[in-house]
């Protein structure tokens, strides 16, 4: 598998991480979109949303609770921020491999784009 998000949980691009645990990393965007870009991905490797099997969803809810902790820390919280979770090209994922960004640090615009 040529992924490069598997690479990273693997340690294997000397990428910081700013989190991780047993089943989720997560490391600064390098094209950050607002002050505070933070993406958040699990170590197992899912294309996307829709590859989540019914049984293993509940890892949505660990990149969830890990971007909530990234969030309280960057005092990005209780000002606000935003989770993004793009699912196929038209949706604007560009890496197959599932992964959550954390937005913060500006005021958000409604819609997105």
């Amino acid at each position: 598998m040529d992924c490069i998000f598997c690479a990273i949980a693997r340690g294997e691009m000397g990428t910081k991480l700013v989190y991780q645990d047993d089943e989720v990393v997560a490391f600064e965007d390098l094209h950050p979109q607002a002050p505070t870009h933070i993406l958040v991905i699990p170590r197992r490797h899912y294309a996307s949303l829709q590859d989540v099997p019914a049984a293993e969803i509940g890892i949505v809810a660990r990149l969830a609770a890990a971007a909530q902790e990234l969030a309280r820390e960057r005092r990005i919280w209780p000002s606000g921020y935003r989770l993004v979770v793009n699912a196929g090209p038209e949706g604007g994922q560009t890496v197959s491999h599932l992964h959550m960004h954390l937005l913060g640090g500006r005021q958000m615009v409604w819609p997105p784009g």
